[in-house]
């Protein structure tokens, strides 16, 4: 069972078709629990903190959004299996990957170095072009949003920022996280793909440095210096260092796309002969990305790729960073270790956007039954009626020195006040709403410190 945090009284325990297990995480954007589907597998379920019931426009545009983000081919990505934005409140519900974020990792265990580095780069790459290919902003791409997964780095939260930002009820708030934001952003002009790869850049060097780019502190801080100052590279050099550095010009005109990113990973380089297509190069950028052999199975949702015919195996081989070739061994994942999936590991085979069908609304509503099980047994409750019953029966020994007396009035006041006690917090149907954090200030996706999306799609 991954790791999680058990849900509480407030809680839901169902996402429509799916049951909720513990939370995994929770921010400005709210909720983020483990789930599981009816065929058993792991999903993550995230609570969106946002009422669209009284704002057809907002909810018109998000559902739009989440739908653009569900087209997103699945490389070095958590797929969005799922959304009902006619639920109260809304949820979307992603592939849950097993493993730390990369926020976590570097916390723990240090910088990423070497040979993992480089494959960190290539998978974070690799999920930008597919996202943006299918016409989706990521507006949160973090360390809290990379999730080093058994087969290597995957990006969770895609579109969700995004779809949030665009609603009139969420104008009033920064959707990022300042470190990580383009300077672009801060000029409140319009955020694109170049806003992505400034926030791809900014996480590589963090994971290089164990710091972010532009240093950390308030909003207003680092705003100032990802505006004005140039950015701390330490960890990074060669080619990489160039490539990172080229991405976090403050002009987003002079950027280069995640496309091109991906390709001089690859180690092709302009001039070097034909196009190569793209879903050609998302293909290569999973397998280098890979940090073990992982069988890939083929899925409803991946389009066919057909192997190029202009350019050898070798165009693909990241023969632009660091010595030749070491022997097999030395590619394990010596840097980080993200633990083995679960068995049961969620294969999001079946959940393209071909077989998507409406689900059931909603979390379960709240019952009178249900309230009466979850409150009969509460250990406050219980010990406030003892302690009165306690004094009443006090009262009527006092009054008659009689202990038959004082014991029937004890007994009588403790349930009177349990009796009434129970009526009343079963009476209140607003306990069952999921807890809704107060915003940090950064507008971060929800993410847990346990690793997995906010899920993941990450958080």
């Amino acid at each position: 069972m991954p790791e999680m945090t058990p849900l509480g009284p407030r809680d839901p325990d169902r996402a429509g078709p799916y049951e909720l297990l513990g939370r995994l995480g929770a921010g400005g954007q709210g909720v983020v629990y483990l789930g599981r589907e009816q065929q058993g597998g792991f999903v993550a379920v995230k609570m969106i903190n946002l009422d669209l019931h009284h704002n057809p426009r907002a909810k018109a545009q998000f559902a739009k959004e989440i739908a653009a983000a569900r087209r997103v081919t699945p490389f070095c990505t958590a797929q969005i299996l799922f959304a009902d934005v006619d639920s109260d409140p809304p949820y979307v519900v992603s592939e849950y990957i097993e493993g730390l974020t990369l926020q976590r990792h570097v916390r723990e265990y240090g910088p990423v170095t070497g040979n993992a580095l480089h494959r960190l780069a290539v998978g974070t790459a690799t999920a930008l072009a597919a996202i943006h290919q299918s016409d989706v902003v990521h507006c949160d791409l973090k360390p809290d949003n990379v999730v080093l997964g058994a087969d290597g780095a995957r990006v969770i939260d895609f579109g969700i920022a995004r779809a949030l930002d665009v609603t009139e009820t969420m104008t009033s708030r920064i959707m990022g996280t300042a470190p990580y934001m383009a300077p672009e952003r801060f000029r409140d002009d319009e955020v694109g793909p170049a806003s992505d790869v400034f926030a791809w850049a900014a996480t590589i060097a963090f994971a290089a440095a164990g710091r972010p780019p532009f240093g950390t502190g308030t909003v207003v801080a680092v705003m100032n210096r990802v505006l004005h100052d140039p950015p701390d590279l330490a960890g990074l050099s060669g080619p990489l260092g160039e490539l990172v550095g080229q991405c976090l010009d403050k002009d987003h005109r002079a950027r280069p796309p995640a496309e091109q990113v991906l390709l001089r990973l690859l180690g092709h380089t302009p001039h070097a002969g034909a196009p190569v297509p793209i879903q050609t190069a998302l293909r290569a950028g999973t397998d280098a990305a890979a940090t073990q052999l992982v069988p890939r199975q083929p899925a409803m949702h991946e389009p066919t790729v057909h192997p190029p015919t202009t350019h050898g195996p070798t165009v693909y081989q990241p023969t632009t960073y660091g010595p030749p070739a070491p022997p097999p061994t030395a590619h394990q994942p010596t840097t980080y270790r993200p633990p083995a999936p679960p068995p049961t590991a969620h294969q999001p085979t079946t959940h393209g956007p071909t077989t998507y069908r409406p689900a059931a609304r909603g979390p379960a509503r709240d019952t009178w039954s249900r309230r009466v099980r979850r409150q009969y047994a509460d250990a406050w409750g219980i010990s406030a009626a003892i302690f009165l019953g306690a004094a009443g029966g006090a009262a009527g020994y006092v009054a008659t020195t009689a202990p038959g007396t004082a014991a029937a009035v004890g007994a009588v006041t403790f349930v009177v006040v349990y009796g009434v006690r129970l009526l009343v917090a079963t009476a209140l149907p607003g306990a069952t709403a999921p807890d809704a954090p107060a915003p940090d200030g950064s507008g971060a996706a929800p993410t847990s410190d346990r690793g997995g999306p906010a899920a993941y799609p990450g958080s």
